[in-house]
């Protein structure tokens, strides 16, 4: 039900950006490498490994001049990484250091909202362009371990239901035909909000300003007509 949901969202939203004038409607595929960022004490000792995941959707860019772009969207991202940490228990009424060890991958539709800069043909038909900006993302599942329900509760109910994050890159756009466009280019992700309050919990790590952030790179090419 998700799935259809979503697909009807990105048709109408192709719909209404392709009634406006200077416009250029398309379609991205973004697999990339995500992780975690952590502000943390360092006792907890928190460690990130990188993992593949991939994002897919569109794209519109709204052009207010020749070489100066508003560019949205409407994509489907997953992010994370595996996480490792320390933490202690008192076992027979002493402090034991333990490690943890979480795999986890938050599924996102994101909205980017960034500007993209062209520069002049640097070829026949092929252009560079810059884009800066943000992106505001809406969790729409997750899973921790290869599992969406631990202890019979739904993981995605630990983490937060919004996240914000800057969105820097650069590419090169290829001109096929009068109005066909290919692209190639990566992109950084930086989040910007805490993702998950599993931690935080009493009987987790029991601290308050314990966050966690997405990070990645992704690799953006696509079509735009």
């Amino acid at each position: 039900m998700q799935t259809k949901k979503l697909l009807l969202l990105m048709f109408f939203f192709c719909l209404g950006f392709s009634s406006m004038a200077q416009v250029e409607i398309g379609f991205q595929v973004s697999p990339g490498v995500s992780g975690n960022r952590f502000i943390a004490d360092d006792k907890y000792n928190f460690t990130n490994s990188n993992n593949l995941r991939l994002g897919v959707g569109l794209i519109a860019d709204y052009f207010f001049s020749q070489n100066y772009a508003f560019s949205t969207g409407l994509l489907y991202r997953s992010k994370g990484g595996e996480i490792t940490y320390n933490y202690s228990r008192q076992v027979d009424g002493s402090t034991v250091t333990m490690s943890g060890q979480d795999n986890i991958s938050v599924q996102y539709v994101e909205v980017p909202l960034t500007i993209k800069l062209f520069t002049n043909e640097l070829a026949p038909g092929t252009v560079a362009y810059f884009q800066a900006g943000g992106s505001l993302n809406t969790k729409v599942g997750a899973k921790v371990n290869d599992k969406r329900i631990i202890a019979n509760e739904k993981v995605s109910k630990r983490f937060n239901l919004f996240e914000a994050d800057v969105v820097l890159g650069g590419g090169v756009e290829y001109v096929l035909g009068q109005s066909t466009k290919v692209f190639g280019g990566v992109s950084y992700h930086r989040g910007l909000t805490n993702i998950d309050n599993y931690y935080k919990k009493e009987e987790q790590l029991n601290d308050s300003n314990l966050s966690i952030r997405n990070s990645g790179f992704s690799l953006d090419v696509g079509i735009k007509f």
